[in-house]
């Protein structure tokens, strides 16, 4: 099945990097071609993907962790005086988040459908 172990490091690993870039002073932040909504949305979709594969049993501790990080690290931004934490930011990440653990929660369902034939 999934090497939990790596996705474990995978999972923390992402949300440290992502922690990061959210605290830093904004001239740290890396720039790309799609829009920051987009980014946001990604990162955290893709942090909520990979902290439901990492703890596929404990359902509402990769809820917790990947919804609660994107609250607190979009309210810590008020504390950089370059960031600025916005609500609408904040809803942007916690949908990534829940499309991520959704994704992630579909995943596991498809891989353990598969194990049983």
């Amino acid at each position: 099945m999934v090497n939990v172990k790596l996705v474990r490091f995978l999972a923390w690993s992402s949300l440290a990097v992502v922690a990061i870039f959210t605290l830093a002073p904004i001239g740290f932040r890396p720039e790309s071609s799609f829009s920051p909504t987009i980014e946001r949305f990604s990162a955290f979709a893709a942090i909520g993907l990979v902290f439901a594969l990492a703890y596929p049993r404990r359902l509402w501790l990769a809820v917790v962790i990947a919804l609660g990080s994107a609250l607190l690290l979009e309210a810590l931004q008020l504390l950089e005086a370059s960031r600025h934490g916005r609500v609408f930011d904040a809803i942007v990440k916690v949908a990534g988040g829940a499309v991520g653990l959704s994704l992630g929660q579909l995943l596991l369902l498809m891989l353990r459908f598969r194990a049983r034939r």
